[in-house]
């Protein structure tokens, strides 16, 4: 009877409400990720600006004709003009071309982001995972740690140690994705535990499966979509971070631009060129904006339970 009611269903829809109603997770997601205008728009600009930024060689040599660290000091404290491409957003103190800097600022600020938050997401979803699924002594160690590591204040810690040692980006990023994957092994652990009693899983190790396997083909796939969310607003807040370490000096030193010493910078000239910190700013406030934007609507494409609501 509920086969017949299910067929009868489907068959009273039109064919492209069908084929929707019968849609897989991913090919739905996809569906509604075409159909939802602000995602789309805040993925373009995101792909616009990591585009810009691995191009950052090739146009400070090719089009703005300035590298990030050429200084002309006869040309210090321009205002941005439309006379020549790399005096589009002006200089600073040294004669240095904002733009080009801008753009090799997005480069290590969106690399920081998005390497930090794969290292997040990689620690985070192999605690989690293993821990929910083993439990006992394992699931007690990684609640301790999680714990532990929750009640320590995370900006006098990256202080402490951007005292010690001079961060570079990549040791930076490391840093902080081991610092932020708590949040994401809390909800890979959540979401671990509420499927491993399942009747699918329970099948699964009633015929042999080894607990590996059964964690990569059944119980990752399930959590999958809602790490991806937890990724994506894992990298705006990372650049958040970044930005705000570098900015009270302790981040990313200069020659190397981020935009986070790139606003320490434009502080310290505020009376005398105010315009050096509108560009950083915007930046930053654009891709974080953009970025929780992507993972809200990921959220809500990724979402089954929305599938029969639309």
């Amino acid at each position: 009877m509920a086969a017949d009611a299910v067929a009868a269903t489907v068959g009273s829809l039109r064919p492209a409400e069908a084929r929707r109603a019968s849609a897989g997770l991913w090919s739905d997601a996809l569906w509604r990720l075409r159909h939802d205008p602000t995602t789309l728009i805040a993925l373009a600009v995101i792909v616009a600006m990591v585009a810009v930024a691995i191009a950052a060689d090739l146009l400070a040599e090719n089009f703005f004709h300035k590298g990030f660290g050429e200084q002309s000091i006869l040309d210090n404290y321009t205002k941005p003009s439309g006379a020549q491409p790399w005096l589009w957003l002006g200089t600073d103190e040294l004669g240095r071309s904002q733009v080009v800097r801008l753009l090799y600022g997005a480069r290590v600020s969106l690399f920081i982001g998005s390497f930090g938050a794969l290292t997040a997401f990689a620690i985070g979803l192999t605690m989690g995972l293993t821990a929910g699924y083993f439990r006992g002594r394992w699931d007690d160690v990684v609640v301790w740690v999680v714990t532990t590591l929750n009640s320590i204040p995370i900006l006098y810690l990256l202080l402490i140690v951007g005292v010690l040692f001079r961060l570079q980006p990549l040791p930076f990023a490391l840093l902080l994705g081991g610092l932020g994957w708590l949040g994401i092994a809390n909800y890979a652990r959540g979401q671990t535990i509420s499927l491993r009693e399942r009747e699918y899983v329970l099948a699964a190790r009633t015929v042999g499966c080894a607990p590996g396997r059964l964690m990569l083909r059944h119980l990752f796939p399930n959590i999958l979509p809602l790490m991806i969310v937890l990724t994506m607003i894992e990298v705006g807040q990372l650049i958040l971070q970044e930005s705000a370490i570098s900015f009270i000096g302790f981040g990313i030193q200069p020659p190397t631009p981020s935009w986070g010493n790139m606003l320490t910078n434009a502080a310290q000239y505020l009376g005398k060129a105010p315009y050096l910190i509108y560009p950083p700013g915007i930046a930053v406030f654009v891709t974080v904006l953009c970025l929780y934007l992507v993972g809200d609507g990921l959220r809500d494409a990724l979402d089954p339970r929305l599938k029969s609501s639309r």
